[in-house]
């Protein structure tokens, strides 16, 4: 039977918190319960911080509780084009940036004792086409002789060792990437930021944010009170709260299915080594066993935010593409379906700072777990007055042209763009 579910939060008993009023004033209201907020909120509580979080649904409900539970190194743009952009030495630092999040992840996971099935198994990238092979090849060169990063490259003749298909062309290893149960990573981060001293406001939708740093007045759907500071990590369901942030982010709807249990034999068939796999496509699917050996398969079935029909309509379309990588994977029954929302922005870089004096960090392109762990925790010592580096300071944060909040039309033009891209490439 399939269930237009999520499969992770059947994993998961969701954490109940007191029905408090709002206060009147804290130090800080933090805007998203999710991996951001989350972790920000944890971070600002230690240091001392009075901590309001507020979220529209419950903490974790967006894509932070739905994701593919990849915790990966580096950005959605590529080794060289992040050279090529920002130069070497800023390059080396966002790529530094990136494993340390990882780190930062299993650091939060095994301080708060969280059981969320994390582990460190590496990840596969695997090439659509000889020339992103080729490419995979130019990209090892640069991180081993530039960064000081060793992957291992994979050719097809030798792929039947790392994957169970016939479909790609080569691959690249990188061993420091993990994996965990997003669910309970997000409840876990939650339990965390509540035990550290931050209060948390379920059903508290932000509709506006005014005022000016030390004397912010923030109106939510159960009252308002009064913020000395404010951090928004809203991402994919940035909205009209923050005007300003909501047109440099475009929600990008990205959806997943989860068969029934695979037999041992089976599951280390398709992956010999249990990795975090994604392939070279802009259209990409990503997909991994998860910790009872189901096969998770996700990818862009369709660009827009998830409804009930985009939903259904692809748990099809993941379930052609599944059967294209993995045909043994026929007779598997697809049991769970769900949709989340991703945010990119229009460089696709993520991004922190401040906008009208308010704190942010979003802007993670499908590169959230770690990103949104670390970001969440760096901006929020730097709000603390630590002295912290973050290579994103004082990047340029573009406006989408054209964008007024309704993101359809962009994505249907971003949509044929990225498939003609991955037609030609």
């Amino acid at each position: 039977m399939l269930h237009e579910s999520n499969f992770w939060l059947t994993t998961v008993e969701k954490p109940s918190f007191p029905e408090l009023s709002l206060p009147e004033k804290v130090d800080v209201a933090v805007i998203g319960g999710g991996f951001s907020g989350l972790s920000a909120a944890r971070t600002l509580a230690k240091g001392g911080a009075s901590v309001a979080v507020l979220e529209a649904e419950t903490m974790g409900w967006g894509a932070s509780g739905r994701n593919g539970g990849m915790v990966l190194p580096g950005m959605k743009l590529g080794t060289e084009t992040l050279v090529r952009k920002f130069g070497i030495e800023r390059a080396r630092r966002m790529f530094q940036m990136s494993l340390e999040s990882i780190d930062t992840v299993e650091k939060i996971v095994t301080e708060e004792r969280i059981d969320c099935s994390f582990n460190r198994p590496g990840h596969l990238e695997v090439a659509w086409k000889p020339g992103h092979y080729e490419g995979f090849v130019r990209a090892a060169e640069l991180m081993d002789r530039e960064f000081g990063h060793r992957v291992r490259l994979v050719s097809k003749g030798e792929l039947g060792a790392e994957l169970g298909s016939d479909l790609y062309h080569g691959a690249i290893v990188d061993e420091v990437s993990g994996g965990l149960n997003p669910a309970q990573y997000v409840t876990g981060l939650a339990r965390a930021a509540a035990n550290a001293g931050a209060v948390m406001f379920e059903g508290a939708q932000v509709g506006k944010v005014e005022g000016k740093q030390g004397n912010f007045l923030v109106s939510t759907s159960r009252g308002a009170l009064v913020a000395d500071k404010v951090f928004v990590g809203t991402s994919g369901y940035t909205r009209k709260a923050t005007p300003g942030l909501q047109r440099r982010i475009i929600p990008i709807g990205s959806y997943i299915i989860a068969t029934e249990p695979l037999s041992m034999e089976l599951a280390r068939e398709v992956s010999p080594r249990n990795r975090m796999i994604f392939d070279s496509k802009n259209f990409l699917y990503y997909f991994r066993l998860t910790p009872d050996n189901r096969m998770l398969f996700g990818g862009r079935a369709a660009f827009t935010p998830e409804t009930p029909g985009s939903t259904r309509q692809s748990a099809e379309i993941l379930r052609r593409g599944m059967l294209q990588v993995f045909p043994q994977l026929k007779d598997a029954a697809v049991e769970y379906v769900w949709g989340g929302t991703l945010d990119f922005a229009y460089d696709m870089m993520p991004h922190t700072g401040t906008m009208n004096g308010i704190n942010y960090s979003v802007g993670y392109a499908g590169h959230g777990v770690a990103f949104a762990s670390h970001l969440g925790q760096t901006v929020a010592r730097q709000m603390l007055g630590e002295g912290v580096e973050n290579p994103l300071d004082g990047l340029p944060f573009p406006q989408v042209p054209l964008y007024n909040g309704n993101p359809a039309l962009h994505l249907m033009v971003a949509g044929l763009y990225y498939r003609f891209l991955d037609w030609t490439s």
